[in-house]
């Protein structure tokens, strides 16, 4: 089977963030309004997903009086997504042709449905809107489209992107080079790209060398039990086309909302010198709205012990 080069399937790594990791191991309960109407005082936080992530949110910000939803992007309902080919024992053969809900799906299309989502949110109070990896070019790009409705962007092990193009773009680069995310791509593709229009993934494999891969590229200080129900949340598919599309924003727009940058200091994935590259870009983009810097010792992926200092971290930013 013939695949796209080593560059073009960088991005199809950019799984879940944090933001949408730590979702998946806590699990799902996002706010409503109360009996008496929805209150114009309470911060919702919209979470927006990585590569391969299922919209998600944080109970204990919603149970610390917070609202907490995530986005449903285009093409990542797990009704689209997951088959019995993809079941145990797998058909790999049919997996390898199996037309992808993910085929032709942009970043034009997360963005979207992001800012439909933050409309709708900050008809109730304040929005924070919190992107995990591949999730940053999103929400770069929908702060870019409605500065005015977004309080707070946050950046959690993210994609910032400003001085170059892409996330693709700042994987080539020297920091970027760092990253494990090679060695889960040469193990976990199961299909041609240009076959199915974009990149699965067989998350579900007992391939020992593909999981310590991925063990070491996205958790590495979790038990295996932690591993496995991570990547049990994933889905196959990820778009082929948001990775290397146009993911910067302009100095008046997504330039004038405050933001926040999550530092992952044990991540292989976005290595720490490439977090820190984006972060100086940015702030030298806009000088007079810097980046506020908060740093957790986690992996791309953080464990629910790790988590827990995030959510710490994200409470405390709301108004």
């Amino acid at each position: 089977m013939n695949f796209p080069t080593r560059r073009d399937m960088f991005h199809f790594a950019a799984v879940a963030g944090a933001g949408a990791a730590g979702a998946a191991v806590a699990g799902a309960g996002a706010a409503g309004a109360s009996a008496a109407g929805p209150r114009k005082d309470v911060t919702t936080y919209v979470f927006v997903t990585g590569a391969n992530g299922v919209a998600g949110t944080d109970p204990e910000l919603t149970l610390r009086g917070h609202r907490t939803l995530g986005v449903n992007l285009p093409g990542h309902g797990p009704e689209q997504q997951f088959h019995r080919a993809y079941q145990a024992p797998q058909d790999l053969a049919q997996l390898a042709t199996l037309p992808s809900p993910m085929a032709g799906v942009t970043l034009d299309d997360y963005v979207e449905a992001t800012v439909d989502t933050v409309r709708r949110a900050s008809k109730h109070g304040p929005v924070i809107l919190v992107g995990g990896s591949l999730g940053g070019a999103t929400i770069t790009k929908a702060a870019d489209a409605v500065p005015e409705l977004i309080d707070l962007l946050v950046y959690d092990t993210a994609f910032c992107c400003t001085d170059l193009r892409s996330p693709n773009d700042y994987l080539a680069t020297p920091e970027g080079k760092e990253s494990l995310a090679a060695s889960v791509a040469a193990g976990g593709i199961i299909a041609d790209p240009r076959v199915i229009g974009a990149i699965r993934m067989n998350w579900r494999t007992n391939d020992r060398k593909f999981l310590d891969a991925v063990k070491a590229t996205f958790m590495a200080e979790a038990s295996e039990g932690e591993l496995l129900a991570l990547l049990n949340t994933l889905l196959p598919d990820e778009s082929l086309q948001v990775g290397g599309a146009d993911a910067r924003g302009r100095k008046e727009a997504w330039g004038r909302v405050p933001r926040v940058y999550i530092r992952h200091t044990r991540d292989k994935m976005i290595p720490l010198a490439l977090q820190d590259r984006m972060i100086k870009e940015a702030d030298a983009a806009t000088p007079d709205n810097t980046f506020r810097v908060f740093s957790v010792e986690a992996s791309h992926a953080p464990t629910a012990r790790t988590y827990r200092e995030i959510t710490e971290i994200l409470h405390r930013l709301a108004k």
